[in-house]
């Protein structure tokens, strides 16, 4: 958002939106949140996520319509009850996760998708600091779920939806070309170039998925 000039603009206003799918996890049986709580679920898994919800939510986005996108807990694994983001209409919205490619009647509603291409190490380092440090769980519980159902899981259903996307990013964030290339795209569209490009109106979203390893 800072490289776009929308972190300081009033979340009215932006032109540009953001939406993770880990917003989008599924309510929780109480077999499947004991499951949780001992680190046994599988959160990598497609169904993990409330597709419905997600596909309802992007469609209405399309449609210039405000959405309540859910506050998952991830120390409860549970939605926080009564609590909601507001997204507002926006030119370009990005949707970002590591499962964004899987179901067909999603990634049909994006006209860009973006792979975000790292390697093993870099994904377990970020994986480690950020269930530490945002979700609160320990080393050797990290470990154990990113051998258990993490790195089986991307081989499985991650990696081979890189065939879906339209621009592959290697070396991820680091890769300060491509990156550039991309804000300059969405610059244009912020500008008006997806309407003269394809005679859109404001109200039509430009959507990007944007799968992150």
């Amino acid at each position: 958002m800072e490289l776009l000039g929308q972190h300081e603009v009033d979340c009215k206003q932006r032109q540009v939106a953001i939406l993770s799918q880990d917003s989008f996890y599924k309510v929780l049986t109480p077999e499947e949140k004991a499951k949780a709580f001992k680190g046994q679920f599988n959160f990598d898994h497609p169904d993990a996520f409330d597709n419905t919800l997600i596909e309802e939510t992007l469609r209405n986005i399309i449609a210039g319509q405000t959405v309540h996108i859910p506050v998952y807990d991830f120390v409860t694994h549970a939605r926080r009850e009564g609590e909601f983001t507001t997204i507002y209409p926006a030119d370009v919205v990005l949707f970002e996760g590591i499962l964004v490619f899987y179901y067909r009647n999603i990634r049909d509603l994006f006209n860009m998708k973006l792979f975000v291409d790292t390697d093993a190490d870099t994904r377990l380092s970020r994986r480690v600091l950020r269930d530490i440090n945002e979700r609160g769980r320990d080393l050797e519980n990290v470990l154990v779920q990113y051998t258990t159902f993490v790195k089986p899981a991307f081989e499985e259903f991650c990696l081979p939806t890189k065939k879906y996307a339209d621009v592959i990013i290697p070396r991820g964030v680091e890769n300060k070309v491509a990156i550039n290339l991309i804000v300059q795209h969405i610059q244009d569209l912020m500008n008006g170039g997806w309407k003269r490009h394809n005679g859109r109106n404001r109200s039509d979203s430009e959507g990007m998925e944007i799968p992150l390893h």
